[in-house]
């Protein structure tokens, strides 16, 4: 079964999930993935402080997971 992340996930988990999902968030424009609050954000929310659109970060998210099989 291939791992699938939402933009409901924390960060925290999606970390847990993969931890190659730091350097996608990373090369978004996310860098703090490594403070204590981002643990607790979601993916749709970290988007949304950033001014990004989710849904195509949680598409490449998922694009690389699939890659890993």
């Amino acid at each position: 079964m291939d791992k699938k992340v939402d933009k409901t996930m924390l960060i925290g988990d999606l970390i847990e999930v993969d931890p190659g999902i730091i350097a996608i968030l990373m090369s978004a424009g996310m860098h703090c993935v490594g403070c204590p609050s981002s643990a607790m954000e979601s993916l749709e929310e970290a988007a949304m402080v950033h001014g990004m659109d989710v849904e195509p970060l949680v598409n490449m998210i998922n694009k690389y997971l699939a890659t890993k099989g």
